[in-house]
């Protein structure tokens, strides 16, 4: 784990390449291919002075701690948010609420896990440009469908602090069989420490005797991750 207080700049977007603008992603790959944020970028069209809109998409899902915080969050909460204002809130209520109707509606139509290329995309763009570390669970059902994410940790993340019962409990709660703890590196670096492979070794253990198979551990860097269950690291 480490942390990192210095501050990121964030390029306007029209400064992105066009490859990476949300838009022109959707465009060319496909609305499954855009992570939360860039989605949520695309709902809110612009950002607000010296914060482009997709790190404003990013900052407001790390405030409300991802989509389920924004979803459970009043419109007057919403709208005090610096760049949003009624409009953009409105926006943003409808838009998650369509999403909550679909997915009563289509309960089918949630993603399915299978690779570390799969949850990554879940979480990439969002987590990648986060300036404190988060470790956040993707709790996964029987045929590895998402069931949802939870956001366990913000902070300082290490051995000192994890409580195994707090990275478990929801998928306790939610008697999920299978999950995956990602966590990001503020640096933009996923390179694993001894620390990650530690907690991973935790994590592992803690998960056995839950009978909660832990399927992987993903570090999350900027634009990039590592898998430490690919690269053999606390899995045995």
């Amino acid at each position: 784990m480490e942390s990192n207080t210095a501050a990121e700049y964030h390029p306007t977007i029209k400064e992105l390449p066009s490859g990476e603008r949300p838009r022109e992603r959707l465009e060319s790959y496909g609305a499954g291919a855009l992570s939360t944020a860039e989605l949520l970028a695309i709902v809110l069209r612009t950002g607000v002075g010296g914060q482009n809109v997709l790190a404003m998409a990013t900052s407001l899902l790390a405030r409300f701690h991802g989509l389920g915080g924004l979803a459970k969050a009043s419109l007057d909460e919403l709208r005090r948010e610096k760049g949003l204002g009624l409009a953009k809130a409105c926006q943003l209520k409808a838009a998650l609420e369509l999403g909550r109707r679909m997915l009563i509606e289509s309960p089918d139509e949630r993603p399915q896990v299978h690779t570390p290329v799969e949850a990554a995309n879940l979480v990439l763009l969002e987590m990648g440009f986060l300036d404190q570390e988060h470790l956040r669970v993707i709790l996964l059902d029987t045929k590895n469908t998402l069931v949802r994410i939870v956001s366990v940790y913000v902070g300082n993340v290490n051995t000192a602090v994890i409580r195994m019962s707090e990275v478990f409990r929801e998928a306790v709660r939610s008697n999920c069989p299978k999950m995956i703890v990602v966590h990001n590196h503020p640096s933009g670096d996923p390179t694993p420490s001894p620390e990650d492979v530690k907690v991973t070794q935790q994590l592992v253990a803690a998960g056995r005797q839950l009978d909660i198979e832990v399927l992987d551990h993903l570090i999350i860097g900027q634009q990039r991750f590592v898998s430490l269950k690919e690269r053999g690291l606390g899995f045995s």
